[in-house]
Parts: C-alpha cells; structure tokens; sequence
C-alpha cells in the first residue's frame, strides 16, 4: 500500500518532489512511470528463460496500478433511460473512451503472450548461457563479434539442437514475431493522432526539400517511383544513417502537411499542387512504413520523442508506452531467439560464410503489413494468434463510423437542451 502511494505522489506531483508546481504533466508522469517500471523488470533480461517470481509478481502488480487509470477516463454517450412512467427519456451516460476501451484489452493480451511465450523455455536444458566474463576457449565459435559483447554467449551441443527443440525455438519466433507487429501496429497508429507540437514545427526548415536533401528528394519525386530503387542508392549500414532518414522523412511530410497547405488554398493553382504533395506525402510514408517494419529495434525518431513529450492526453500516454514498452520487449525475446538459433547453426556449419546472421527485421513487403490499429474486442478474447492478429481495416472504419453518430447525436442532445431551455424561459 506504501509503495502504491507513493507512486500516485509521484504521478500527482509531476515528479516534482519539491511540491512547487514545477513537474511535468500528468500524461507524461505517467508516460515515464511506465516506461521505468519496464526498464527495471525487463531490462535484465539477457537470457532466453522465464522471468523470476518477484519480477513477475512486481510487473504484474505495478502495471495494474498504473493501468487503473484507464478505467476513469470516459466520454459521455447518448442513453436511453425509462422513467417512472414509462416514457423514454435521453441521457447522457459516461463510458470508457473508446480507444481505451479497443486497446488496453489487447494490450494485456500481448503481455500474457510474451510472458507465456518466455515460460515456454522452462523446462528445456538443451542450450544454456556462458557468462560474459568466461574465457574465449570456452566460448569457441559462438564468441560474439557485434556489438553487444555485454549480453551472454549461448552454448549448444556439439550436434546441434534436436529437431524439437528447434521447431519449439522457430514457433516461438514466429508467436512473439506477430506480437511484435500487433505493438508496433497500435503504437505506430496512437503516435499518429497525437498532435504535432507547435515546437517541433517553428524548427522545421521552410520547405521539404531543404529537409530531405537534393538527393533523396529527387529520389521520391521521380516520376516512376520504386522503392526497392530507392534503397537501393541508400547507404543504410548504421543505425545512425537510417534514424537520420527517417527524422528526415518524418519532417518532410509535417511540412507538406502543416505548413503548405494554407499557401496552396490561397492560389489557383493550389489543386494541382496539392495534388502532386499528396502524392510525395504517400510515397515517404510508405518509405517510413518499410523502415519501421525492416528494422524495427530503432531508438524512436525526434517527431516521436516531442509528441510523448507534449502530449497532454493520459489516455494516449498510457497506450503510447504499453505498447511500446511491448514493442521492446518482443524485440528482446526475438534476439534472444535468434542468438540460440545461430549457436545451433554455427554447431552445423563449423565453416560458415561471413555475414550469415540473420538480422532480426520484417522482410514481408508493405502490403502485407497489418494496417488496422484496432483489435476487437471478441478477437481479444481469441485463444489463438491468428485469431487475435485478424483485425481489417472495416473494424476501423466501423469504430470510426461509431463515433461520428455518438458525436452526432450529442451534439443533438445539447441542441435539443438548449431548445428546451429557451422554450422555458419564454413561458415564464
């Protein structure tokens, strides 16, 4: 109970203990509170092995606390309500936001299955870990070469896994694989109804080319555009480089979108012009979408660090970080996968061609990605992944469809009350 309330404190003051009103905003305490707590569960989590007890136990209860919050943000809905004799009268009853409503569900269900998925390997002795520190003749061929020389060597028997083991590793790649895309899908769509905060704006360059730069502007605005032809005349080998061009497309396209419309509503010419902007805006956005899919273990963009940052609305805080701190987490557990998988390869092919990893990336093409963010609330209840990833763009536009009437109708109802008003006014 002590801990709990000294969490609300803190969300409450803003993380500003001093009590003087110079804190952060409720959104983003709340944000950061999320994003800490996944830091300090899952951060350690090197291994492909479940998580402890107490770490599961503490993630489970804290993650609740601060989920809670999603229970008390509500919009008003039309009603219908009897009255005591019996005629019908409309009321406005509050409800769950519906975005809320969508998504926290299928959140926790996400959750569940990565947690379930790292439980899987309970029971398996067929590899296991070398510590860090370990000598180089012990770790033999598996001595990691990359970058992450911090994370433990995995080590396999001489043969190689048996044949369960490995076709165990491969579906639990592919179940957290869909996982990872279920999060990357629901924050991708969260991130993009946040609004563009007026600072990331006035330090935006005058127009999109200055931002992209001569050649990759050209690149997009060919006439026959192919983005395989694209990549293809990209240097990509560092993570740098593609954070910079996806900083730079993000840019690009709030350009054309916020600052250019109001010049071509002005001009005559502005339909053809507007036209052709459209057509630039889609043909970064599907650049973004391919980076975002090819790689997605990337530190997030500077569009994306300002609108958590200035975002004022708890709900879409508390989604933007669930999911991705889940996005995070299943990237984590695909690595993991992978570095068992090229131990067992390395055991069968003493001598491998260089260059061989498999990079852990999505090499589907755009079209098949899952565009919907939504899940339904009767796909959440799914017992099986293809029935939870089965959400269609009609589930969207449904939901859409759903809160234009609601809004409709409140806008009716307030009508209607001030008509009401007025004629009471007149009588008396």
């Amino acid at each position: 109970m002590e801990q709990m309330k000294e969490k609300f404190a803190k969300l409450l003051l803003g993380e500003d203990m001093s009590g003087g009103g110079k804190g952060v905003s409720s959104a983003l305490a709340l944000s950061n509170a999320i994003t800490n707590l996944a830091a300090s569960v899952f951060g350690e989590q090197s291994r492909l092995e479940p998580m402890t007890p107490d770490r599961k136990a503490r993630w489970k209860k804290e993650i609740d606390w601060l989920l809670s919050v999603a229970d008390h943000v509500v919009e008003l809905v039309p009603s219908q309500q009897k009255s005591k004799d019996g005629a019908n009268m409309e009321i406005m009853v509050t409800k769950q936001r519906i975005d809320l409503h969508m998504n926290i569900p299928a959140l926790r269900k996400l959750d569940t299955m990565l947690i379930e998925s790292l439980d899987n390997f309970k029971d398996q002795n067929e590899f296991y870990y070398l510590s860090k520190d370990a000598p180089d003749s012990e770790k033999g061929k598996n001595k990691r070469k990359d970058d992450k020389w911090w994370l433990p060597t995995v080590k396999v028997p001489q043969d190689g896994l048996s044949d369960k083991c490995r076709k165990n590793l491969q579906s639990q790649k592919e179940s957290v694989t869909q996982v990872l895309k279920a999060a990357m899908s629901i924050n991708a769509q969260v991130l993009s109804e946040m609004e563009v905060p007026e600072n990331y704006i006035e330090a935006l360059p005058k127009n999109g080319r200055a931002s992209l730069g001569d050649a990759v502007y050209q690149s997009i605005t060919v006439e026959f555009f192919d983005p395989d032809q694209f990549f293809s005349t990209l240097d990509l080998s560092s993570e740098h480089k593609i954070l910079d061009l996806k900083n730079r497309l993000e840019a690009s396209i709030v350009i054309w979108k916020k600052k250019m419309i109001q010049k071509d509503g002005k001009s005559t010419w502005g339909s053809a012009v507007s036209f052709e902007r459209e057509q630039f805006e889609e043909r970064a956005e599907t650049i973004l979408l391919i980076i975002k899919h090819r790689f997605p273990g990337l530190p997030q963009s500077s569009l994306d660090i300002s609108k958590i940052q200035y975002n004022r609305d708890v709900g879409q805080a508390l989604l933007e970080s669930c999911s991705r701190i889940l996005e995070s987490l299943a990237f984590t557990v695909l690595s993991r996968i992978e570095d068992v998988l090229h131990a067992d390869n390395m055991s069968q092919n003493p001598n491998p061609q260089p260059g061989k990893r498999n990079a852990i990336k999505d090499d589907s093409q755009p079209n098949s990605v899952t565009t919907s963010p939504r899940i339904n609330t009767e796909v959440v209840r799914a017992k099986t992944l293809s029935d939870l990833l089965t959400w269609t763009l009609d589930q969207m536009t449904l939901m859409k469809r759903q809160t234009k009437q609601m809004n409709i109708q409140r806008r009716l109802w307030k009508l209607r009350k001030t008509n009401r008003s007025d004629k009471q006014g007149l009588l008396c």
